[in-house]
């Protein structure tokens, strides 16, 4: 990781010394330099990503919410975990509009109301996803079971990462030495691990989903491919937000690099 932050550093050498850092902003170049300036592209490109992958995603729920199909969500999802023998699996609708996910802590598959109550090929290929999450947890599915174990750790470093990180380039600007800085950035960097390892158990439980649709028959092979492109554009949105988090997280190690090379001038 540090050996590659020192060459987005070495390719933004020339940066600080444009005209751009001249001048009246000079403070301000001296500052940042052309390590931030790296960082910032970085995270303007993730945020592009981000909304273009959000609005594909609501482009193709908003299209497949049109498209008739032979059950609701909610007895989707129960057939589905009649079938792998999970009866004792409670489907729930819960307020609110994408609050669709599986509870291992109850074993509850909670869909939201317009995914539980209507018959669309949409709600139908995301309450077999959620109940994809529900098999992946019956059968030990690894990647789950990782992620579950990460949460500790994540929910201790989201809550205290940015604040130790701040602290620490506080630090440094006044002369101190990283340890802090680099303490707050690998607190920070458990959110981004926690979003990488979610995505093989995204991906799989969207696999289940479709293969579960294709054998059970309930979705012809016109729907079956929309369920598919409608989870496609959803496992997307998980995809833009690692690197989204990745991209945070150079940001704020670039940073931390100028102000150790400031320091050293």
């Amino acid at each position: 990781m540090i050996g590659f932050l020192h060459t987005l550093a070495q390719a933004s050498y020339y940066i600080p010394s444009s005209d751009y850092y001249h001048g009246s902003t000079a403070a301000a170049g001296s500052m940042y330099g052309g390590y931030t300036f790296i960082g910032m592209v970085i995270v303007l490109l993730a945020m592009l990503l981000g909304g273009a992958v959000q609005m594909g995603l609501k482009s193709a729920f908003s299209r497949y919410s049109q498209e008739r199909a032979p059950l609701t969500g909610a007895e989707v999802a129960r057939r589905m975990l009649h079938q792998y023998g999970l009866d004792d699996v409670q489907v729930i609708s819960t307020p609110g509009r994408l609050t669709d996910h599986y509870n291992p802590m109850d074993r509850t598959v909670n869909l939201s109301e317009s995914v539980y109550n209507e018959a669309s090929v949409a709600a139908m290929a995301v309450a077999a996803h959620e109940c994809g999450h529900a098999v992946q947890h019956a059968q030990a599915y690894p990647w789950l079971g990782l992620r579950s174990s990460l949460v500790p750790m994540v929910n201790i470093g989201s809550r205290l990462g940015q604040i130790v990180l701040f602290m620490g380039i506080m630090l440094l600007a006044a002369g101190s030495s990283t340890t802090v800085a680099w303490v707050g950035l690998a607190l920070y960097a458990t959110t981004t691990l926690f979003a990488f390892v979610t995505l093989p158990v995204e991906f799989d439980a969207s696999r289940r989903a479709l293969v579960w649709l294709e054998n059970s028959g309930y979705a012809d092979r016109a729907m079956h491919g929309q369920a598919g492109t409608a989870l496609r554009w959803a496992a997307m949105t998980y995809v833009a937000a690692a690197l989204s988090s990745l991209a945070m997280l150079l940001y704020y190690a670039l940073i931390i690099l100028s102000r150790v090379n400031s320091n050293r001038e």
